[in-house]
């Protein structure tokens, strides 16, 4: 849910350029009127940056300072696009054009094509997946499904980063990417990746940026026709462009300087695909003259929740922490945020749900919570919750609103009712504009109740339950409103990708929850190896992960709930911790106190349930092993020391087996005994999947003697946690 879309009305176009400043904070309105020049905007979260460059864009349109038609404002995603054009009409300035980098480039380059290349531009290609996997064949290197993933983000990161085949190895090197594949292969791979698309005369995605820049570069009268039209430029979330990005904005400008860009280093999350903060941060730099503006005034959350967010960042390290902003928050105190161990993921999944059940009932809508995690693959024990709880939900990520089929279809119903409604036998009982509304979905599957259950029926519901709600907003709005203003109102909504509030509880990765904000959060899975995630090893790696938890709390105005489960499934070992982002912030860490005293409080603590019962103290008598994965009771020593069936799934962390192996094989050579004799496969694989941070989680490796954990203890931890072994330790 975003912030335009909190309000459920309709506001009143301004009917002055000074009325469009009204209600802003003074550092908004120096953002507002500062219309010359260079001007950079350092905006934190929740500090209302797209309330100040939107304003900004209509008081300089209303004023008469801009034309609509010569701005030209960028973004990152096409519903953030879609909800800038929605504010820029509520203000009165349509006709700016509000554009994804992509949109922009594409506009221009189906424009220019005939006249810079001649005949029909290329098709884009619509699976790059799938280019990849016939390079792959025939290059004869054969690659799973999550190989041709990583190798296909591999080439979109070159390509953004304009690192041709042949300077990849150096470039990623350089870099500190973690090729999922010999950098020579990825190399060649990339290589007939391009012969194919040559062959095929098709473009990808990033080729439209690149064959744009080419173009402005190229043909300097093509470039100037460009800056003729365009001649005041705004940039959002200017902390996430890529090298590619910045020299297309670069080719746009030319040497003038009317560009105002928006932004936040600690809100750098999209590192792995060539974005970096360093344009924002050098910004200064390269305009020495800019005026730069921060915003720090934080309207979204509680002052609790702006503490906690404040005390993540205080532990950053880097260059985007030392440019962090301190946030102020604006509102009334709330509660504090709530710290919830669970024993395994679906217990810690019925917690919330549980939880989201009892916010329903105290009033707080459904499309004001969200559930928020680290991977895609989180959120099917939580659809499931959901699901199971009765609470409508809906997955962040799905196809634009306006492009689903049962929206489509609605809209004709609406408009063919809008024009013919007097021979309609459905309307003509119904005189206000709602009721004519869901008499007219309920031929499209709308009913005043929600079907039971989850999957395509509900979502469908739930799409047409947003245009019922739509619809009483509209005409609460504006008395006297008729059927054909809606269809209108949907038009121009449609047009600008500015869609209606889908009730049901967000369920969304925490990337692509950027931008957004809801009353209530549930930050779940937070825990060693989820956040960070496991793979994040170098320190630039760890810290964006960081920044990520922070995007993460940002996004709750009021309730804010975190969470973490000892183990993945029912029975498994607890071998989990939280994560070490929470060292010093949540109660009963070091530090925690005196934090929360700095700040005024201290956080609320909830230990989670075991079951859907209430909790009951550990019995200590020893119980059967059972499987993690499916739960059936173990017998055989082998199977007990993994704490799952042989047959059942492993997630094992491979590269730390094979580095476990390497090591137990110079054990085995120095002490002149069979490597079994140092550990067992078994052992190594047991120690793989569990990932051990302490002597403690060690030690709780069935079969691990003490002689052994003595000897090799530290050893073994030390590869865990990713560091060098010294070649004199452990010698007799």
């Amino acid at each position: 849910m975003t912030a335009a879309t909190h309000s459920t009305l309709f506001p009143q176009v301004p009917d002055s350029p000074d009325a469009v400043l009204e209600g802003l904070d003074p550092e908004q309105r120096e953002v507002a009127t500062a219309l010359h020049g260079p001007v950079c905007v350092l905006a934190g979260a929740g500090t209302g940056k797209t309330r100040a460059i939107t304003h900004r864009i209509a008081y300089g349109v209303r004023a008469g300072i801009l034309q609509p038609a010569s701005v030209l404002a960028v973004t990152f995603t096409a519903r953030a696009a879609g909800e800038m054009r929605g504010r820029l009409r509520q203000l009165g300035a349509a006709g700016v054009q509000a554009r994804t980098f992509h949109s922009a480039a594409l506009r221009q380059l189906q424009y220019f094509w005939p006249k810079a290349v001649g005949g029909s531009m290329p098709r884009i290609v619509d699976r790059k997946v799938q280019l990849v996997a016939d390079a792959a064949a025939a290059c004869r290197i054969r690659l799973d499904r999550n190989e041709l993933r990583d190798v296909t983000a591999e080439i979109e990161w070159s390509k953004v980063t304009q690192t041709v085949p042949g300077d990849y190895a150096l470039a990623a090197a350089k870099a500190g990417r973690e090729a999922p594949r010999d950098p020579a292969e990825i190399a060649q791979l990339y290589t007939v990746y391009e012969d194919l698309k040559r062959d095929r005369a098709v473009i990808d995605f990033e080729d439209v940026l690149l064959l744009t820049v080419a173009v402005l570069q190229d043909r300097q009268d093509i470039a100037e026709q460009v800056r003729s039209q365009y001649q005041h430029f705004v940039v959002d979330e200017y902390q996430d462009v890529s090298p590619l990005q910045q020299r297309l904005l670069e080719l746009w400008l030319g040497d003038r300087d009317s560009l105002c860009v928006v932004g936040d280093a600690s809100q750098t999350i999209y590192s792995f695909t060539g974005a970096t903060p360093d344009h924002l941060l050098d910004f200064r730099t390269r305009h020495p003259g800019a005026t730069v503006v921060k915003l720090v005034r934080d309207y979204r959350s509680t002052p609790q929740v702006v503490r906690l967010a404040n005390g993540l960042l205080a532990q950053a390290r880097g260059r985007a922490a030392d440019h962090r902003l301190e946030l102020i928050s604006q509102r009334d105190s709330g509660p504090e945020p709530v710290y919830t161990e669970y024993a395994d993921e679906p217990t810690e999944a019925e917690g919330a749900a549980r939880r989201i059940r009892d916010l329903l009932d105290a009033g707080v809508p459904a499309a004001e919570i969200a559930v928020l995690f680290r991977t895609n693959s989180q959120s099917e024990t939580y659809e499931q919750a959901l699901a199971d709880a009765g609470i409508p939900y809906q997955l962040r990520g799905a196809e634009r609103f306006f492009d689903r089929p049962e929206v489509r279809k609605a809209s004709v119903a609406l408009r063919g009712a809008a024009r013919f409604g007097a021979n309609d036998s459905l309307l003509d009982d119904v005189v206000d504009l709602p009721s004519q509304v869901r008499a007219v979905l309920s031929g499209e599957g709308w009913t005043s109740e929600p079907p039971a259950g989850s999957g395509a029926v509900r979502e469908r519901w739930e799409s047409l339950a947003a245009l019922v709600h739509l619809a009483q907003d509209f005409a609460a709005a504006k008395p006297g409103a008729t059927l054909a203003d809606l269809v209108a109102e949907l038009d121009e909504r449609a047009n600008a990708q500015h869609a209606p509030t889908v009730q049901g509880v967000t369920l969304a990765s925490l990337h692509s929850a950027k931008g957004l904000e809801w009353d209530a959060v549930f930050l779940v899975g937070v825990a060693e190896g989820m956040m960070p995630i496991s793979y994040a090893k170098t320190d630039e790696q760890v810290e964006e992960e960081r920044r990520l938890l922070y995007v993460g709390v940002t996004r709750a105005r009021r309730h804010l709930h975190v969470s973490w489960a000892l183990t993945r499934a029912p029975g498994g070992r607890p071998n989990r911790r939280p994560s070490r982002f929470l060292d010093g912030l949540r109660p009963g860490t070091a530090g925690a106190e005196g934090r929360a005293a700095a700040g005024g409080g201290a956080g609320g603590v909830e230990r989670g349930f075991t079951s859907r019962r209430e909790s009951a103290p550990r019995r200590t008598q020893r119980t059967p092993a059972r499987c993690r994965v499916c739960g059936r009771t173990l017998i055989d020593a082998g199977e007990m020391k993994l704490m799952r069936c042989e047959t059942c799934p492993s997630d094992m962390n491979e590269g730390l087996y094979e580095r476990l192996r390497d090591w137990r094989a110079e054990q085995a050579r120095r002490s002149g005994q069979p490597d079994f004799c140092v550990f067992t496969d078994r052992t190594l694989m047991a120690i793989a999947e569990a990932e051990p941070s302490s002597p403690h989680e060690l030690a709780r490796i069935p079969g691990l003697l003490k002689r052994k954990l003595d000897r090799y203890g530290a050893d073994v931890l030390a590869i865990c946690a990713g560091q060098e072994i010294e070649e004199s330790e452990n010698e007799d």
